[in-house]
């Protein structure tokens, strides 16, 4: 009991350490997702519903009808459109010190994203690499698509 009362006053102030708990290797969750959707680990394809937890190195695939959006550690997010693929390369992040870097790659589609505390406190922190170009992300908000979806 005590444990999850803990977890719950967490809930109040971050979402971010009961994740970790649930999964020490999680870095972002899924917050709403809608039509064909997935994030593919490894060999596990996992069909992304509310609530999934993603790590460094997820594949996040939407479908012609699909959308995702998942908000990360450091509360940036991302918001993923139809027929995109978004390869989570490595996030990292300090929960103290704001500190750590975010690598992302746009395959194709398209991706708005807003930055959290990580760009706040280090803008050079959080790029997104498309098939033509790396991003450098210094603001808040962002837009980025790339060739036509497969879907």
């Amino acid at each position: 009991m005590y444990t999850r009362g803990v977890c719950l006053l967490g809930l109040l102030f971050t979402w971010g350490a009961c994740v970790a708990a649930a999964d020490p290797q999680a870095i972002g969750q899924i917050k709403n997702v809608s039509g064909e959707a997935q994030v593919i680990r490894g060999e596990e394809v996992l069909s992304a519903s509310l609530g999934t937890l993603v790590r460094n190195g997820d594949l996040v695939r939407t479908g012609a009808d699909g959308a995702i959006g998942i908000t990360f550690a450091d509360n940036s997010r991302f918001s993923i459109g139809p027929g995109s693929e978004v390869l989570l390369e490595n996030f990292e992040f300090d929960s103290t010190t704001h500190e750590g870097r975010f690598q992302s790659r746009l395959n194709r589609g398209t991706l708005t994203g807003v930055s959290g505390k990580l760009v706040a406190q280090q803008p050079e922190s959080m790029t997104v690499e498309t098939p033509t170009a790396l991003l450098g992300v210094r603001g808040t908000t962002f837009l980025i698509r790339t060739g036509a979806s497969d879907d």
